[in-house]
């Protein structure tokens, strides 16, 4: 499973991502807020305007290097979009 918590501006690039590793299904939650390493905070007040998109993704083994890859891609062409992803363990799916 795949937490993905990125820039609101970004969503257009990081669900492109998700389509060209070929995985269609995710679970988005918007206006996430909160603090990072890479970025600003985006905490949706006056002083720090913005805010977080969130995907939970369940990826099958076999499309998970490719997303893996395609994600470090993604944050080294848009720095600023705070991509940050995560890998939990999923042991069912009900």
């Amino acid at each position: 499973m795949f937490l993905i918590v990125y820039c609101n501006a970004a969503d257009e690039y990081v669900i492109a991502t998700l389509k060209k590793a070929g995985v269609a299904q995710y679970t988005k939650m918007e206006e996430v807020h909160g603090e990072g390493t890479e970025t600003e905070p985006k905490l949706r007040t006056h002083t720090w305007p913005g805010e977080n998109n969130a995907l939970f993704v369940a990826v099958p083994n076999e499309k998970m290097l490719l997303l893996i890859d395609l994600l470090k891609q993604l944050k080294k062409e848009h720095p600023r979009a705070g991509v940050k992803g995560f890998i939990l363990p999923m042991e069912e799916s009900i």
